[in-house]
Parts: structure tokens; C-alpha cells; sequence
């Protein structure tokens, strides 16, 4: 196991004057990927606000939201951080707004996408100091694209063959305003995605069908199915509420599918993928509420779900934890939430389920789930302290809960160490060696 700091640039903590024991600050790590030479890129998001601080012009005073992309080598050390969501004081706007649900992907060429809902992806050079393209989507509550929208995907997954396996945001959907993820589609094997190079992206599953206030002028010409963009009737069929809930006999019941939310697309190999919906989520308690980590072929086909979950003893509503990750080159599957953390292989069987009840799995209810890195190795988060764990996955996955206690075990330990380097307060981890980029 390996131990990362989610690190925050020195520089901008003191440009703010940021006294990480004086309340009103946050930081998260929204999401991390790793590439196949063992760097790693995380992406969190540093924000202040105080209320008597509004319109502030002092930067020590001023209120901020950042985004941050920082890169560690294969030695761990951070090498290069990108800082963007908001002007810095002194400069100019961001090339990259501040984006909901960002995600990273390393791309096939080595550069950095990072998307965000409903769709926008913008593509950075592997040392983060420059914004190769960009393909924007802003949230608003239009019932159409405005002047200069021209999304990509809200989130990206790459295969082994170099597929892009990515959600996409409709306009125009049931009788709700602006546009929300609703497709899955994947590009041709070997895809360049780049300046100038703006793959078509083939529907194999559409969430919702309830596009009767669609009209062609919100359609978007890369998201295609057949030889024509995905708008109204022209889309897969069933929709993963049809066939979800025929699949579980849940039609027309109140905990069933119909207004339900997916997440990011997880890729399983390089013609099979892990789509997680789950059902609509209401003010009073949503354990036991139906969700499925539905597998789908890249033909558009259901070939079943992820398998062993019971609706409430192992609902991911307690803590809203959809994530599902996938290692493509294993063929395996894994989720974490409240209740433990599961592994399955490609039959959508379950091969392991680590359960936080027992003791030496406690601390697993602290952790959130980001990604599984080429290596075979799960990625996990620490949401208070801010560090980002590295766990390695046995080829038999029936001693991943040794695995698991392994590197809890070792944790403190690597813990200890990054705080006699760093000196952290609050668990802020303040860097001065890595380049800062300001984009």
C-alpha cells in the first residue's frame, strides 16, 4: 500500500492568508486516476466562505472556490499542481469554469480530461501547465444548447483498446428544465481525443426515453445512434428504466425506477460496462430504495446487474456512495459504501464483501471509493484527513479482505510519517515543491 497527501499549494494559502484552524473552509478530493508508469493525478476542490466576507477585495479576506489537479510522481512526490475554477487575485479568468461532478480520465496519449456535469471536458498536457482544448456546457435550466455550448461528455472511462466510454447530457427530458446525464456511449477502439480531434461517440443506452419536449436544435451532433445524433425516438431501446424495472418487477411502484439518476459509467473490458442507477431520491429516509449496477454490452444490450446486494442491509443510500470502479485489464468490479466494500468479476457474481461491521474494517466508513489504477490497485480517499490510500488487489479475490486489513494497518504508520514531513494542521497539507499552473 501506498500513502498520498491531497496537498493544497502553500502559495495560495498564504496569498489568502488561510489559518486552517479558523473554521470556514473546506477541502475535497472529489476524484484520482493513476497512469500505467505509476504517476498519480487527484483532483479535489479548496473553497473558503464566510458570510461577513462577501465582496471582499483583500485576498486574505476574499471568500474563494478553487479546483486543483495535482500530480504525483511514482515516488509520491508532488510534481505539478493546476489551479483553476476561479480567477486567482492579480490574473485573468480561468480557462476552466468551476465544473459539478468532476472526474479525470488519462487519456491514451497521456494527457489529462477532467469533465463535469452536464457535460463539459476539457483536456490538459500531462505536467498540467496548459488547456489543450476545450469543449464547454454550463449549467443552467435552458431547454436547449446556448450560443457557444459544444459539450463532450460529463464523465470518461478509457478501455484497454482505447475506447471512451462516456455519459452524456440530454436537453428536453421529461418535465424537467436544463440538461442532465441520460446516455452511455463509446467511441471506435484507438480514439484520439484533442484539438481537432472530436470523436463520434456511439448511444448503447439511454436512461430515460421521456423525450416527447426534445426538439432537434438540442441535439448534439457526436452522440450518435446509427447514422444519426440522438434525439427523441433515435436512441437505444429499452431504456434502462424500462428494462430495470421489468428486470425487478418493479413498474409503476413508488421505490421503482422511474425519475432514477446514473452515475459515472464504469468499464469492465473493452465491450462490457457497469452503468449504476439508482432510484429517485426523496426527503425522508431512501434506505432500501432500488438501485442496480446494471452490466451492459457494447451492444446496448442488459446482460443482468452486479449481483449479491440486498436493497437495505447494503443500500447505498446511507451516505449517497454510487460509485462503482472497474479494472478492464482483470475484468473485476468494486463499490464501497457505509456498509462494505464489494468485489465482483465480470459475471456480475460476487466474489467478496468486506463488511465495516467487523472491527478490523471499521475505519472503511471513513473512505470514499474513487478509481482502480492500471496496477490493479483500489484508490480510496480519506474524507477528513485528506489523504488518498492505495490498496492492492490479490488475483484471488477472496483474500481481498487480508488486503484490506493490511493496509488499514499500515496506514497509521504512513500516516505518522507524512505528518512529521509535512506538518499538517487540520489536516491541510500545505506543498511548496510542486510547480503551480494557474489555468
Amino acid at each position: 500500500m501506498t500513502l498520498l497527501p491531497i496537498t493544497a499549494p502553500a502559495s495560495h494559502l498564504d496569498l489568502h492568508r488561510l489559518d486552517p484552524e479558523v473554521g470556514g473552509w473546506g477541502l475535497k478530493v472529489d476524484h484520482a486516476v493513476a497512469t500505467a508508469a505509476g504517476d498519480t493525478y487527484a483532483l479535489s476542490g479548496l473553497r473558503r466562505y464566510r458570510p461577513q466576507a462577501t465582496g471582499a477585495a483583500d485576498p486574505a479576506e476574499q471568500n474563494f472556490d478553487y479546483q486543483l489537479i495535482t500530480r504525483h510522481g511514482s515516488d509520491g512526490k508532488p510534481t505539478a499542481t493546476a489551479v483553476f475554477g476561479q480567477a486567482v487575485p492579480g490574473g485573468g479568468p480561468s480557462a476552466i469554469p468551476r465544473g459539478d461532478g468532476a472526474t479525470l480520465a488519462v487519456l491514451p496519449d497521456g494527457a489529462v480530461a477532467v469533465s463535469s456535469r452536464p457535460g463539459s471536458t476539457h483536456v490538459l498536457s500531462p505536467d498540467l501547465d496548459e488547456v489543450l482544448v476545450s469543449w464547454p456546457m454550463p449549467w443552467g435550466l435552458e431547454s436547449q444548447p446556448g450560443p457557444g455550448e459544444d459539450p463532450f461528455a460529463a464523465s470518461i472511462a478509457v478501455t484497454p483498446a482505447g475506447r471512451l466510454l462516456c455519459m452524456t447530457s440530454e436537453y428536453g427530458l421529461s418535465n424537467w428544465a436544463g440538461a442532465h446525464p441520460n446516455i452511455v456511449a463509446v467511441s471506435e477502439p484507438g480514439t484520439t481525443l484533442g484539438p481537432g480531434r472530436k470523436p463520434v461517440l456511439r448511444a448503447i443506452a439511454t436512461l430515460d426515453a421521456r423525450t416527447d419536449r426534445q426538439s432537434d436544435t438540442g441535439s448534439f451532433a457526436h452522440v450518435r445512434y446509427g447514422d444519426e445524433p440522438v434525439v427523441r425516438g433515435n436512441r437505444p431501446s429499452p431504456s434502462l428504466t424500462e428494462a430495470l424495472s421489468e428486470l425487478t418487477g418493479t413498474s409503476g411502484s413508488l421505490y421503482g425506477y422511474l425519475d432514477s439518476k446514473m452515475s459515472r459509467p464504469a468499464a469492465l473490458g473493452d465491450g462490457l460496462f457497469v452503468v449504476p442507477v439508482f432510484g429517485k431520491i426523496y426527503r425522508s429516509t431512501n434506505r432500501g430504495q432500488e438501485f442496480s449496477f446494471a452490466l451492459v454490452d457494447d451492444r446496448g444490450v442488459l446482460q443482468g446487474r452486479l449481483g449479491g446486494l440486498h436493497l437495505r442491509e447494503d443500500s447505498p443510500f446511507t451516505g449517497f456512495d454510487f460509485t462503482v470502479v472497474a479494472d478492464p485489464h482483470r475484468a473485476r468490479a468494486f463499490h464501497l459504501n457505509r456498509y462494505g466494500l464489494y468485489a465482483w468479476s465480470a459475471d456480475g457474481a460476487l466474489r467478496a464483501r468486506v463488511p465495516t461491521s467487523e472491527k478490523p474494517f471499521k475505519a472503511l466508513v471513513h473512505f470514499a471509493l474513487l478509481e482502480c489504477t492500471p496496477a490493479g490497485e483500489l484508490l480510496l480517499a480519506h474524507r477528513k484527513q485528506h489523504l488518498l490510500l492505495s490498496v492492492p488487489v490479490p488475483q484471488e479475490l477472496d483474500d481481498l479482505a487480508a488486503a484490506v486489513e493490511t493496509a488499514l494497518k499500515g496506514y497509521g504508520r504512513e500516516r505518522t510519517a507524512l505528518k512529521k514531513q509535512y506538518s499538517p494542521v487540520n489536516w491541510l497539507w500545505a506543498d511548496s515543491a510542486a510547480t503551480v499552473n494557474h489555468l
